[in-house]
Formats: C-alpha cells, sequence, structure tokens
C-alpha cells in the first residue's frame, strides 16, 4: 500500500527517467556509451551535475567488477549506488525519527512550498502516535498565516500558542517554549515566516529563534529544524536549502508536492551536497498524507 502511494506521488519523475532510460537501452551501445547517457539522463532528471558523475563514476567502476552487464543488471547497480547516496556514513542521520522521543520541531522554508499544510500533517503524525502535540504560529508577518495554523490546531485537536499580527515572532517562540515545558508536552511545532533566502533580517530572526529553543528546551529534548522543500522547485531547492542551512543547522527535509512534478531527483542533490537527510515526504492533499522517508523505496520508485 505504501509502495503503492509513493509509485503514484512519483510517477511523473519515473515517466521522465523511463523515457529516457529506454532510448539509451534501445540501441547496441558499448558500456561507457550507456553509462554516459545515464549521467546526462540525471542531471536532466535534476539530480544534479555533481552528484550524478559521482553515481556514474560508481556504476563505472562496479560493472567493470562483474560479467552481467545487461540492462536489468546495470538498474539494479544503478539503483544500489543511488540509494547509497541518500544513506551515506557522511550525512548526519544521528536525529532520525523516533516518535517515541520528546521533541521540539522548528519548521522553516520559504513561502508557496506548503509549510503550514506540512506542519499539520506533522501534527497528525504524532498525535496518531499517542502524542501530546503543541503548535506555536510564529508566523507574524503574513496576514493570515496564524488564523490558518489556529484551523489546523482544530482540525488536528491540538493546543496551540498564538502570536498575533506583526508580533515579534521570537516572543512568540519564547511563550510557546515555557508552555511546552510547564504543561508536559511531548511535541512542540513551531511556525515561521516564509521568509525569501535573500532577506538577510529575516533569516537572523530564524538564528534568534533558534537560541531561544537551545536556551529554554533542555538538552535532553531533541531539537529538530525542519525544512520543508516544494519538489517542484528543483536546483532551486538546494540553493534556499544552503542559505537555511547556514542560519539554522537544518536537521532534515520535508519534500512536498511530489506528485505535481518530474524533478524528484533534486532529492539525491540536496542530500549529497548538504549531507541533510530528507526525513518526511508529503504523498497527497490529505492531512494523512505524510510518510517518512525511506531511501530504497524511493529509488525503486523512480528507477
Amino acid at each position: 500500500m505504501f509502495f503503492d502511494k509513493i509509485k503514484e506521488n512519483l510517477r511523473k519523475t519515473k515517466e521522465a527517467i523511463d523515457v529516457k532510460m529506454s532510448n539509451i537501452f534501445a540501441d547496441k551501445k558499448d558500456i561507457e556509451e550507456v553509462i554516459d547517457e545515464i549521467e546526462e539522463t540525471l542531471i536532466l532528471s535534476d539530480v544534479g551535475y555533481e552528484t550524478s558523475t559521482k553515481i556514474c563514476d560508481k556504476l563505472r567502476a562496479d560493472l567493470k567488477k562483474q560479467v552481467d552487464k545487461s540492462e536489468n543488471a546495470i538498474k539494479e547497480l544503478l539503483r544500489k549506488e543511488m540509494t547509497e547516496v541518500l544513506t551515506s556514513d557522511e550525512i548526519n542521520l544521528n536525529n532520525s525519527i523516533n516518535l517515541d522521543e520528546k521533541q521540539v520541531i522548528l519548521v522553516v522554508g520559504v513561502n508557496g512550498v506548503g509549510k503550514t499544510t506540512s506542519i499539520g500533517k506533522l501534527a497528525k503524525l504524532y498525535k496518531n502516535a499517542g502524542k501530546r502535540v503543541l503548535l506555536a504560529a510564529a508566523d507574524t508577518f503574513r496576514a493570515g498565516a496564524i488564523e490558518q495554523l489556529d484551523v489546523w490546531a482544530k482540525r488536528n485537536d491540538v493546543d496551540i500558542c498564538l502570536g498575533k499580527e506583526m508580533q515579534d515572532p521570537s516572543s512568540v517562540i519564547f511563550d510557546a517554549t515555557k508552555k511546552y515545558m510547564n504543561e508536559d508536552y511531548d511535541i512542540l511545532i513551531c511556525d515561521t515566516a516564509g521568509r525569501l533566502h535573500n532577506k538577510k533580517n529575516l533569516m537572523d530572526e530564524l538564528e534568534k529563534m533558534k537560541k531561544i529553543i537551545d536556551k529554554n528546551i533542555p538538552d535532553d529534548v531533541l531539537k529538530e529544524t525542519i525544512m520543508v522543500l516544494d519538489a517542484t522547485t528543483g536546483q532551486n531547492g538546494a540553493i534556499q536549502a544552503k542559505s537555511f542551512l547556514e542560519k539554522t543547522d537544518v536537521s532534515g527535509i520535508f519534500l512536498t508536492k511530489l506528485d505535481s512534478t518530474a524533478k524528484g531527483g533534486v532529492v539525491f542533490s540536496i542530500v549529497d551536497e548538504l549531507k541533510i537527510p530528507v526525513k518526511y515526504i508529503g504523498v497527497g492533499e490529505g492531512i494523512d498524507d505524510i510518510e517518512m522517508f525511506d531511501a530504497k523505496t524511493f529509488v525503486d520508485a523512480i528507477i
């Protein structure tokens, strides 16, 4: 059921790759030509130049060690290399998802990526796991953002710490962290403004929020900064992630809108270049349409 859902959501990315792959293997070619065309296919699927080159260099080396160089054998090796990119020892996987752990999650991302909806899905995920959830509406710059998150809180039947429009967002985070500690919640999920990644003053505000969380929340509580990325932005998503990483120590990615794009390959360049794991993916529009990311399932769904 889960794999079928992932396959459907990645259908456009898979179709884009499948068409190119079919052309690669349609005619008799030597192995070097096949690998060169696979590399081109990965680049055109938003895997990124450096990451595509790394994958194909390993593919080339592995193929030299085995006799079977059939289409199936090459695709199987390709899946292995792509999965290893997403699970490399270099990636900070220390904060792997644990639904039983107390957590404070700061959610960041630019406007239009589906950040508030993703928070609603996260709240439902943890509520379904039996956790006591508190939301913090610290996106005080965008008209309607507070009310929008309040709707999600009511829909999930969870508590919320509401800011006021144009209130200092860090003060909302301060109040929310105090409420979280005093009333013994399990999960605190903090919304933030959908700030543009090139606005220095707004990025500095994010850094200020992070410091408040570090000060008010003890070290035995897991602290996450999850960046919501819109898969349809392709390589621009990697640029956004780099900017946020400089200010907030992003610990994981929530990838949205996979069903609307052929650019799902951007996952590989983000993870490979920034060493940030994808932790959650949106698999539809419904409140329950959220899954914890699994590298092998993801790769199998597109190759």
